[in-house]
């Protein structure tokens, strides 16, 4: 099965990044934006795994959680990768809750590479992905608008405690992706 683990992100927060993805649809340009039900913030992503090695995964994600605390994370900024210019996946970046993010996927790679589960190649950025770009269709036009939105207070005081993390599995589906959660893991409460 084809899995992930992942933040949950609350309805409130879902509805914002759907308005921000309403703003730059206005681009006309081909993005294949993320289901509003589907947005969450990804701390790894496992690929195929077995159900042996899911339980092996639940073990590691429940002692990462039994010795982290909940946290805030605040939505800040607007971006793209490789570059806002040149744009292939939008994202919505966070400030506060970064560095915790961070920690929590540098321990899960760790632990989850010893079980057989290769890290990533790229360093690991707390990010919440919003959009693929498909072609170069209005992406000038995508540029521009990514630019003006990310130079406004993208998600100014939006935030959330984050108290548990999820493993989920994702079915792929000619309408996109399915996700179930399989597993809930809950941080602790300072």
């Amino acid at each position: 099965m084809r899995t992930f683990i992942a933040i949950e992100l609350p309805q409130n927060i879902k509805d914002f990044l759907v308005r921000l993805q309403d703003q730059l649809k206005k681009s006309r340009a081909d993005v294949k934006w993320v289901q509003p039900q589907n947005i969450h913030l990804t701390l790894k992503f496992l690929g195929e795994i077995d159900e042996q090695k899911l339980d092996k995964i639940v073990l590691i994600l429940e002692e990462i959680t039994k010795t982290n605390n909940s946290f805030y994370i605040r939505i800040s900024s607007l971006g793209a990768f490789p570059k806002i210019s040149f744009p292939r996946v939008i994202w919505v970046g966070i400030d506060k809750g970064d560095m915790e993010t961070a920690q929590i996927a540098k321990v899960l790679e760790e632990k989850i590479a010893k079980i057989g589960i290769l890290p990533e190649k790229r360093p690991f950025s707390s990010h919440i992905t919003i959009g693929r770009v498909r072609s170069n269709l209005n992406q000038g036009e995508l540029a521009k608008n990514l630019d003006d939105l990310a130079n406004s207070s993208v998600g100014e005081n939006l935030e959330f405690l984050v108290t548990k993390i999820i493993i989920s599995k994702s079915t792929l589906t000619p309408k996109g992706p399915i996700y179930e959660v399989l597993k809930e893991a809950y941080l602790k409460t300072s």
